[in-house]
């Protein structure tokens, strides 16, 4: 018999991510643990796209197209869904509708002209970001490409907290909507601030102060965008996670791109 701890891991890799991973459980105990273990496919995820843009720089292709491999990978590995749930949200924000029109909009297949917007700008900044950040030394910019990444389901695991309803019956909004107790999200939101402040030190003084804040700004931020869906569509849907999840790491990025 499977350990429940690893249903947990099962969940969260089979859910966030490409990776063959089967999930073999889909019970709201399965999915607290998947939402609790969800930082850790961020940083599964943050590693392979640090990998691949320490490998571009040290080809020559230079810190842009660092950036552009290290913006890729995560996009790649979980088939763009956090991206087509960023959009997709912003479709549904951006109708001005009524919250059951609203979610209509979200379900179609295509993406509308906020969609594409926020798609774009999400997009050049986060590029931007670690293209200065890379610029700067390639230590730097792969210890944001995993912290961005971590911070980016960590934001899941805090959106998933009890009191958060879902907006629809099914989905996986509604398999994961108030799974995590908040005591427990709150520990892990401490470990991986402590975690990430830790591994900023190894760079420098000011990179501790730094990465420690980028994560409480990007909960912060995520935490904001959080509050507005539910209350514009009653709740939560897959593509709020997707949105939250882009949201906590482009504004992490921009925090640790900063001075």
């Amino acid at each position: 018999m499977t350990p429940p701890p690893l249903h947990g891991l099962r969940f969260a890799f089979g859910t966030l991510s490409v990776l063959p991973v089967r999930v073999s459980r889909w019970d709201r105990e399965a999915a607290r643990g998947g939402m609790l273990c969800a930082p850790l496919v961020g940083g599964v995820l943050g590693c392979g796209a640090a990998a691949v843009a320490v490998l571009l720089l040290f080809l020559g292709a230079g810190s842009l197209l660092a950036a552009v491999g290290a913006a890729a990978v995560p996009a790649v590995l979980t088939r763009g869904l956090h991206l087509d749930g960023l959009a997709d949200t912003a479709d549904g924000l951006g109708s001005g509708k009524p919250a059951e029109d609203a979610l209509r909009i979200m379900k179609q297949s295509d993406i509308g002209p906020f969609g594409v917007i926020t798609l774009v700008f999400v997009l050049l900044a986060q590029v931007a970001a670690l293209s200065r950040l890379y610029d700067d030394s390639w230590a730097r910019g792969a210890l944001a490409t995993v912290v961005s990444a971590v911070t980016a389901r960590l934001a899941l695991t805090l959106a998933a907290r009890t009191g958060v309803p879902p907006a629809r019956p099914q989905g996986l909004g509604a398999a994961v909507a108030g799974v995590v107790p908040v005591r427990g999200a709150l520990a892990v939101a401490l470990a991986v601030t402590g975690v990430a402040a830790a591994a900023g030190a190894l760079l420098g003084t000011d990179d501790i102060a730094r990465t420690a804040l980028a994560v409480p700004v990007a909960l912060a931020v995520a935490e904001l965008l959080l509050r507005h869906c539910v209350r514009r569509f009653g709740g939560i849907t897959g593509d709020v996670f997707g949105g939250l999840a882009e949201t906590a790491a482009t504004t992490a990025l921009v925090v640790l791109s900063l001075g």
